[in-house]
């Protein structure tokens, strides 16, 4: 066992135990990350930010948000920590873009060119999109 602090000790991987108050717990006034209820605080916070910012949440995958602005559509797809942007006006994405890294830390990857194994192929040509899933 190590020690942590003064009073405390770590117990297996589970927690630690005031030698004085063993029967007591401690509260969390936010997310550690690598916790089990890291990725749900995430996901509450997300999930806030985002409806302030006029999008409306999927009913049946809840990992999908939509915005409209006329004929601009914006979909927000949440993957964990990942957020896949799609829309049709590039000033309307790039304003959420400018949004979501006033409001969170983040990086732009880039264009998509595979999610969850999926391939993303595109002809801009034709305008046309498409999905693989070759690999599988």
């Amino acid at each position: 066992m190590a020690t942590f602090r003064k009073n405390y000790t770590w117990i297996n991987s589970e927690g630690f135990i005031s030698k004085a108050d063993k029967h007591k717990v401690c509260k969390l006034h936010k997310s550690i990350y690598g916790l089990k209820q890291a990725s749900r605080s995430w996901n509450i916070r997300f999930d806030e930010v985002v409806k302030s910012f006029d999008f409306i949440q999927n009913m049946d995958d809840q990992c999908v948000y939509k915005k409209v602005s006329g004929s601009s559509v914006v979909f927000l797809i949440l993957y964990v920590d990942d957020i896949l942007i799609i829309g049709n006006d590039i000033g309307m994405l790039s304003s959420v873009k400018l949004w979501l890294t006033k409001s969170f830390s983040m990086k732009d990857l880039g264009e998509a060119s595979y999610i969850l194994g999926i391939k993303i192929y595109r002809d801009r040509s034709r305008r046309i999109i498409g999905l693989s899933q070759s690999l599988y």
